[in-house]
């Protein structure tokens, strides 16, 4: 498989640290090939990735016969097909997908973005209004969760799914984005949870 992403982005770490749990240190499971590809450069619009994805956006996984997909929550729920980290029972896949749907509508776009302008941007004096107004939408997000996780140890209860990666990945980097992660506790030993696990994998 080839894997083209950017390593300091969110949606395209959560594909990176599925992998590594699925290959739970056997590099010949799941094995795959890292393509870099530079967003501020402007390669995602460069004709050769727009072949690829005519979307012009990562990640993108093209699998070993050729086939693409694209959208990080999609490749997360083709890759943990079959695995611990997606239930069998239907109900529980559809908490997996309410979870990534949350992350993908209520907390990406605050979370991210204002990440986005803090850290790739260095804060524009044109985007700070725009950053500002990322705030609330993000603490309610953060909010939420930490509510939820009060109970749980992961978003499903007991059991580590893909709905956990998913809000993971843009969530343990929130500080980058303006996000103050110690007033929300439950979040925080969440956090740390994940990254206890065996085989996790930091982002570069």
């Amino acid at each position: 498989m080839k894997l083209y992403g950017d390593s300091q982005s969110g949606n395209c770490y959560k594909i990176q640290l599925l992998l590594s749990f699925l290959q739970g240190g056997d590099t010949d499971n799941y094995n795959y090939e890292w393509h870099p590809v530079d967003i501020l450069a402007g390669e995602t619009q460069d004709p050769g990735f727009l072949r690829l994805n005519p979307n012009g956006k990562i990640p993108l996984l093209v699998l070993d016969d050729g086939r693409r997909l694209s959208e990080s929550n999609a490749i997360l729920n083709y890759l943990a097909e079959g695995s611990e980290y997606l239930p069998s029972d239907a109900f529980e896949r559809a908490k997996v997908l309410q979870w990534q749907f949350f992350e993908q509508y209520s907390h990406e776009p605050y979370i991210a973005v204002a990440r986005f302008i803090a850290k790739y941007l260095g804060m524009p004096e044109a985007r700070k209004t725009e950053f500002e107004s990322k705030q609330q939408g993000g603490l309610k997000a953060l909010s939420v969760m930490d509510t939820h996780l009060a109970k749980h140890d992961y978003l499903l209860g007991q059991d580590f799914t893909i709905a956990d990666i998913s809000l993971y990945a843009y969530t343990h980097v929130a500080d980058e984005g303006g996000f103050d992660l110690s007033r929300f506790p439950a979040v925080s030993a969440w956090l740390t949870r994940i990254t206890l696990r065996e085989h996790y994998l930091a982002m570069p």
